[in-house]
């Protein structure tokens, strides 16, 4: 066989499971043979045997090898076999190497290069480390380097930052300190009851000299004894940081940010981290994770003996964080908040643009990230859900506003019995759909069951938003009428007793629809719930003639019914208030309510109470207390479109920025409980809870 034909022969066996049922140890009588033996015995982490196909010392080489896949930290690597070219006594080789650096980092390729020599003994692949990378030199090692961006923040509507910086202790490593065992990242995981595999694969495939932040804790959370036993654990060290972790206002919307195990984190979120990362747990922080945490950008570098970067090898730009500009009104949540703080339970409250939908405030108490009922509770209404019978009796014809409606203490519909949940007797008096209205009467809803009919009921409530198919980025609840559509069922809906269920943001949005003369689907994240929210967000207009006999009916019940205590301001407030009684958590509770809109904001307050505490309307109340606490003119003001510019500003600036100061003092500087501008003191909604001791 002629030297061209051997050459091409070589060429062409690019495979290397050919070269399985070859004896790994014998000589080898071609160079393609040697070098795909080395190359399948590499692969499979059989160094030692790797190590015999080169002229080196073998425990020099297999050392370097296995050194190499720990170095990089490889969840494994695969070869093939290139091209081989003779001259004489001697050969080359190329391969092409796919190294896997893990689960979330990319996979590296290069092609490598080897040299063959010839002897007694046949072809031998001659020993350099650039066998393992062409480009690394005696002396020096690989790593991998990371460069995470910094978490993106999360605005209101005008550019103020809803998350605060919070001081952060960082533990960490630095690797080339650690011991030979690297026993150190052990008791720190322990100390720390961290899991630490993910500790590990981050220290082990990084730059020996660099501290790498493993776990990241709040200052104010992080124990005098475990800080000194950390840094008495060798190659430990710990460093402080600011953060912008913790929400300022608006927790359960916002969310929750954490970056250790001890959240239980690789069961809460799919997508993979690292040690030291922040993750979002909950609320816009999860949803909009990628965005707000950027990727790393990582790169394959080699080192020197010093621990000093010589070279770059291979980069993967990360994606750098963004903002995210929020409908959230920082001074509206602010109010709504502080109207919450005098419930005696479990309550919400959320307040909407009738103009558009946004949504400007979503507050509950306790103000904790796990309580999102402002925008997902599933509440029976009663009375309050009256704004959708009476739309359904005027659209219908069933009843007019001031046509004459009896007002019983009982009314009998389709074989069952409703009465009313207001007691005031003004059953004995003459009435009219409006006076009914008012003051709550809802028997008389009852009676008009069978004229309305349950497909008008439904067709009302949906055009109001109720049971329609409107979603937003976070959990949403639009609300449900059951029933087998009988007249018993469809009375029971209409009453708001039984056979429906709505959340606080629907009925806002339904309050806001009349205001308005549209129903218009809510708005959040700026830009964002398009792309998350499926389903129907077409705005509706509404039938005008409804419209205003609604407006007139909630205009009444401020005026002169049982909503009058919020018959204050020079803008009119329109509105209904409500109790129902409801089973939940197993628990019999009265769920008042208070839903109404004043100028172009529309809102729902909500308070759980237990039956034998009810000696307020404090639904009512926490209303009434958000409409006064907003400042004068913000009812009436001129639209204007979320800043998402001044928030992108405002990030790009950072923390502490002159121009970006919010309410509370300097930007996003986060105080004890998550306050705002005050280090150590008590937030305006008192102690939060569930705060998490790291990120959140």
């Amino acid at each position: 066989m002629s030297p061209r034909h051997f050459r091409r022969y070589l060429s062409a066996g690019t495979g290397l499971a050919a070269a399985a049922a070859l004896a790994a140890c014998a000589p080898q009588p071609y160079p393609d043979v040697a070098v795909r033996t080395f190359l399948l015995d590499w692969q499979a982490g059989e160094y030692e045997a790797a190590a015999r196909q080169t002229d080196g010392d073998p425990e020099e080489v297999a050392a370097a090898l296995e050194s190499a896949h720990d170095q990089l930290d490889l969840a494994g690597v695969r070869f093939g076999l290139g091209r081989v070219e003779l001259d004489g006594d001697g050969a080359t080789a190329e391969f092409e190497a796919q190294a896997d650096l893990g689960i979330g980092d990319p996979v590296w390729k290069y092609t490598g290069r080897m040299d063959l020599a010839r002897g007694g003994d046949g072809w031998r692949i001659a020993w350099d480390p650039s066998v393992i990378h062409p480009d690394l030199g005696a002396g020096e090692r690989l790593a991998v380097s990371y460069d995470v961006p910094d978490r993106g923040r999360v605005f209101d509507r005008t550019g103020e930052p809803l998350v605060g910086e919070a001081a952060v202790t960082a533990f960490g490593v630095v690797p080339a300190e650690l011991e030979e065992d690297g026993s150190g990242i052990g008791e720190l995981a322990e100390l720390l009851e961290e899991d630490p595999g993910p500790m590990v694969d981050r220290v082990r495939s990084a730059p020996p000299e660099e501290f790498q932040p493993l776990v990241l804790m709040r200052t104010k959370d992080v124990d005098e004894g475990v800080l000194s036993a950390a840094r008495g654990i060798a190659g430990v060290e710990t460093r402080d940081e600011r953060m912008p972790l913790s929400p300022r206002a608006a927790r359960s919307v916002v969310g929750e940010v954490a970056g250790t195990a001890e959240h239980n984190i690789s069961s809460r979120v799919a997508s993979t981290y690292q040690a030291g990362d922040t993750i979002g747990l909950s609320g816009l922080q999860n949803v909009f994770q990628h965005t707000l945490a950027g990727t790393a950008t990582t790169e394959v570098v080699t080192l020197d003996a010093e621990g000093r970067e010589t070279g770059v090898l291979q980069e993967w730009p990360g994606a750098a964080s963004g903002a995210l500009t929020t409908t959230l009104d920082l001074t509206a949540q602010q109010a709504a908040q502080d109207a919450l703080d005098v419930m005696p339970g479990r309550a919400h409250l959320v307040a909407v643009d009738t103009r558009t939908g946004e949504v400007l405030a979503a507050a509950g108490n306790p103000d904790s990230f796990d309580n999102d009922g402002a925008l997902s509770a599933e509440y029976r209404p009663g009375g309050a859900f009256g704004i959708v019978s009476a739309g359904a009796a005027l659209r219908s014809g069933a009843a007019t506003a001031d046509g004459a409606l009896a007002c019983e203490q009982t009314a009998d519909v389709g074989g069952e019995t409703f009465g009313n949940e207001s007691e005031n007797g003004v059953w004995a008096q003459p009435q009219t759909l409006q006076s009914a209205f008012a003051n709550g009467c809802t028997s008389a809803m009852a009676s008009l069951a069978e004229d309305v009919g349950d497909e008008e009921l439904r067709r009302t409530a949906a055009d109001l938003g109720i049971g329609a198919d409107w979603r937003l980025s976070v959990p949403t609840y639009s609300g449900e009428i059951s029933g087998d559509g009988g007249a018993a069922d469809t009375a029971g809906a209409m009453t708001g007793a039984r056979n429906v269920t709505v959340s606080p943001l629907g009925m806002a949005l339904a309050a806001g629809a009349v205001a308005d003369g549209t129903w218009h689907a809510p708005r959040l994240a700026v830009g964002g719930d398009e792309d998350v929210a499926q389903g129907s967000q077409a705005d509706r207009e509404l039938d005008g003639a409804t419209v205003e006999g609604l407006r007139r009916l909630m205009r009444a019940a401020v005026e002169q019914g049982q909503a009058a205590p919020a018959n204050l301001g020079t803008v009119p407030v329109h509105g209904q208030v409500s109790q129902v009684e409801q089973s939940i958590g197993g628990d019999a509770t009265v769920v008042q309510w208070f839903v109404g809109y004043q100028g172009h904001v529309a809102f729902a307050a909500v308070a759980e109470v237990d039956p034998q505490q009810v000696w307020d309307q404090y639904a009512l109340v926490a209303g009434n207390t958000f409409l006064q606490s907003l400042p004068q003119g913000y009812v009436e003001a001129e639209y204007s479109e979320p800043d998402a510019a001044a928030g992108a500003a405002s990030d790009e600036k950072g923390s502490g920025s002159a121009d970006g100061e919010g309410p509370g003092g300097a930007e996003g500087t986060e105080g004890a409980e998550g306050t705002p501008g005050t280090e150590g003191a008590e937030g305006p909604a008192g102690p939060a809870e569930g705060e998490p001791p790291v990120g959140g």
